[in-house]
């Protein structure tokens, strides 16, 4: 397999290995020519190997010695709908899920939510793994965002790469416990539109560095 499928399984393992999923939970995909890369249904991903990965191609064949993963449904629709997508991880981190079997939006508590592309943090609606329906709903939340909750299941996140993907992964379940231990304390104090509009727009060139000449 390619070196994107060892990429892939490492990130899963990292994801692992980072607190934000346990076990064979989770998923994560990347994309390539012709369709992506997404983890095996039902595997721990220490016992998995390169060849384990699974090929979806555009039409949503899979290609493989493994069957992928029971999401891999959301995945195709994220990256037809999404073209800035290049990687995907979705996780059933503890904070994170925690306030999505809650049905929570996070608001603008913090400015970091404007990481995500917005001034909230949506929670798809409820739906059945690996339906039709549960993609549905996600692409709903992740209008102009590019992470949201799952009510009842956990959290997906995109960025450009696996690399960002992971990032925000981690950036987003520290959230997630932020905001959690603010409810502990009460009403949450929210930052106005005004502001959250301002950040989201400093947000857009965040992290991009000058080209360097050698």
């Amino acid at each position: 397999m390619s070196d994107l499928s060892g990429t892939v399984l490492a990130t899963a393992r990292a994801m692992n290995a980072c607190g934000i999923n346990r076990g064979a939970a989770g998923n994560v995909s990347a994309r390539c020519a012709d369709g992506f890369l997404i983890t095996p249904t039902g595997m721990a991903y220490d016992e998995c190997a390169p060849d384990d990965i699974v090929k979806i191609g555009a039409g949503g064949t899979a290609k493989g010695r493994r069957k992928p993963s029971s999401e891999w449904r959301f995945h195709r629709d994220i990256y037809a709908a999404r073209p800035e997508a290049g990687a995907i991880v979705h996780t059933h981190s503890p904070f994170a899920t925690s306030l999505a079997c809650q049905a929570i939006e996070i608001p603008a508590f913090h400015y970091m939510i404007a990481r995500f592309g917005g001034d909230t943090l949506r929670c798809a609606l409820y739906a059945t793994f690996g339906s039709q329906a549960l993609s549905d709903a996600i692409l709903t939340a992740l209008k102009d965002r590019c992470a949201c909750l799952m009510a009842h299941h956990g959290m997906v996140v995109f960025g450009s790469d696996l690399k960002e993907a992971l990032a925000l992964a981690v950036e987003l379940e520290a959230l997630c416990e932020q905001y959690w231990r603010v409810l502990q304390l009460g009403a949450p104090k929210l930052l106005e539109a005004e502001e959250m509009a301002r950040v989201i727009e400093k947000f857009k060139d965040y992290g991009r560095q000058p080209e360097t000449r050698p």
